[in-house]
């Protein structure tokens, strides 16, 4: 918990005029109580009414300034906790942008998000009561006790009669929830889980008619929540009333000792001596309230605290979590001569905690000016070892070049300079047409970003949009079609004018017209830079230079379309499921 509060230190100046005004405000608080005592000793029992005025015109300006103080410190530490929040915040944000895939995958999408808001919140507001409560808190209760002390010894030790069982109340209501406060946080990442993917399944699950189902889930993982929520508020519910209930008992015994104090009193003692014992008494009640105040406010240390705790423990989880991809202590420059060349030299890889590798023993070589497809069946590792050229995953043996380099020795922002990668899904950002495609080159003109709309089939529906390239994209494009949103994702690696361009399954949402215009256009753009197609369909890659055949992770052949259709069964097998003798003949000839 200490850990997290460093982030205090940029804003340490607002963190002690915060504490600086509460101390005031508490210090004006705590003087009330004497100045009210004075008044009805020296003034109502002396009958001194220019005393009384004197001293209630100064308990005035000491009100009136305590609720000025109280007011600053209000707003300073409501904005200390803004700021706080802000602060964190921006720390997950980056610390999450600087992860690989599968460092994400260790904690979690949803979970991530969960503790970029969520427990960011319940830190934000363990600030904001620390300093306005629960610090004001000892100086209540060191205060009051120490002027309770100084104005009457015999009558304190009935404040300090109250004051361990109210302690006790507390300790056994943080044994009781902070079990309760980790269980809460675990199942508000599972239900923001639940959420997300309801919300972006939301199409399949209309077409399955699965709503009622979801609805059931959801409910199901919503109702653990609230029990989780109301078992914790039961508990604490029995804090307060249980505090205030001896509080009472405490004034009470108070009254009782001062009564007998008076009826001890000589029938002929003044009249001022009593009215001491009765100004004591009224100072004494306060105090005593306010002692039991301050640990109510402490009490709502036993809420707070172990909940933050929590939230303190799953954020330093992220920002201490140490990335399985490092960047290279002495990066290394790409080598000229091999400029485009992308090279696997005996690559497996397994996922973590998976038994078998996804990949096995993968060797080839993309050179530039040439296109490298990767044909396979389902699940034979296409995307994966595509993952693997701009280093989102590691290799778990041999290596993967770029220039002639292993991707494990080039700076992360390099190595990414050199591709233009368009992924399987596309991913789509809120804003407009032009931001979208400008994204890995913000600097393009007009030109460029038009010539990189013809080249991927995307210019003609852009121009008929309302404004053009200013056009509204919703998030993920929602408001364009699977095939609209694939194109405009090609020509945003196409703007870049990359070395290495990845299409991961990148035509598969467009018909064959628009789909071999793309790659007839793009043939002559891209002769100097080298390209990899990741395809279902093999009249997709029927002219490709090279065609890299995956089978349950290893490579099953590698050559030109006729020299796999002679050689590798598995390629002729899937060629044949999808064309005919003729049409492969037909489509042979003129791609």
């Amino acid at each position: 918990m200490i850990r997290i509060l460093k982030f205090l230190k940029p804003i340490r100046k607002n963190v002690a005029l915060s504490v600086f005004l509460m101390l005031l405000s508490q210090g004006m608080a705590l003087l009330l109580p004497a100045l009210m005592s004075l008044i009805v000793n020296n003034g109502i029992g002396n009958k001194d009414m220019d005393y009384i005025k004197r001293m209630g015109l100064l308990m005035f300006i000491g009100a009136l300034l305590g609720v000025v103080f109280s007011v600053c410190n209000s707003y300073c530490t409501a904005r200390l906790s803004a700021q706080y929040g802000r602060i964190l915040r921006e720390q997950v944000f980056l610390k999450v942008e600087g992860l690989s895939q599968c460092d994400i995958d260790k904690i979690g999408a949803s979970s991530l998000i969960t503790r970029s808001t969520n427990d960011v919140k319940q830190l934000q507001d363990f600030i904001l009561v620390m300093v306005r409560m629960v610090l004001s808190a000892p100086v209540l209760l060191i205060g009051g006790t120490v002027m309770a002390l100084i104005m009457n010894a015999r009558l304190a030790m009935y404040i300090f009669a109250v004051l361990p069982v109210i302690g006790g109340l507390a300790a056994l209501v943080l044994k009781l929830v902070k079990p309760l406060f980790k269980k809460r946080q675990k199942l508000t990442d599972r239900l923001n889980h639940l959420v997300r993917e309801k919300l972006s399944g939301i199409r399949v699950i209309r077409a399955f008619n699965k709503s009622g189902y979801e609805d059931a889930r959801f409910d199901e993982k919503n109702a653990e929540l609230a029990d989780i929520a109301l078992r914790i508020a039961r508990i604490f519910s029995v804090l307060i009333p249980a505090s205030i209930v001896l509080a009472f008992i405490g004034v009470c015994l108070l009254i009782l000792a001062a009564a007998h104090n008076i009826d001890a009193m000589d029938a002929t003692v003044e009249a001022a001596k009593i009215a001491n014992t009765i100004g004591d008494l009224q100072a004494f009640i306060v105090y005593m309230i306010m002692i039991v105040s301050a640990l109510v406010m402490a009490g709502a240390m036993f809420v707070i605290v172990p909940r933050a705790n929590i939230s303190a423990k799953r954020i330093l989880e992220v920002l201490d979590l140490e990335p399985e991809i490092t960047p290279p202590e002495t990066p290394v420059a790409p080598d000229p001569a091999m400029r485009g060349t992308v090279a696997f030299n005996d690559v497996s890889f397994a996922y973590a905690g998976a038994q078998d590798a996804v990949l096995k023993h993968v060797t080839f070589t993309a050179l530039p000016g040439q296109t490298t497809a990767v044909i396979g069946g389902t699940g034979s590792g296409k995307s994966t070892l595509i993952n693997l050229i701009p280093r989102l995953y590691d290799v778990t043996e041999g290596s993967v070049e770029v220039d002639g380099v292993n991707v494990k020795q080039l700076d992360a922002e390099t190595l990414y300079s050199l591709i233009g990668y368009i992924p399987q899904t596309a991913s789509l950002f809120s804003g407009t047409v032009r931001e979208n495609v400008c994204f890995g080159k913000p600097d393009a003109a007009d030109e460029e970003v038009w010539h990189a709309l013809e080249l991927a089939q995307a210019a003609d529906f852009v121009r008929a949009l309302p404004e053009g390239l200013d056009s509204h994209v919703s998030q993920s494009g929602t408001n364009l079609s699977g095939g609209q949103k694939q194109r405009i994702a090609i020509a945003r690696a196409l703007v870049r004018r990359a070395e290495i361009y990845i299409f991961d399954d990148s035509f598969s949402a467009l018909d064959f017209k628009t789909d071999a215009a793309l790659r007839l256009a793009i043939k002559d753009e891209l002769k100097d830079s080298s390209v990899i197609v990741v395809a279902q369909r093999v009249g997709t890659i029927l002219s490709a230079d090279k065609i890299v055949v995956l089978d349950e992770g290893g490579v099953a052949g590698v050559g030109t379309h006729d020299e796999l259709m002679e050689t590798c069964s598995v390629y002729r097998e899937i060629a044949e499921s999808q064309l005919s003798p003729e049409e492969l003949s037909e489509r042979r000839a003129t791609v």
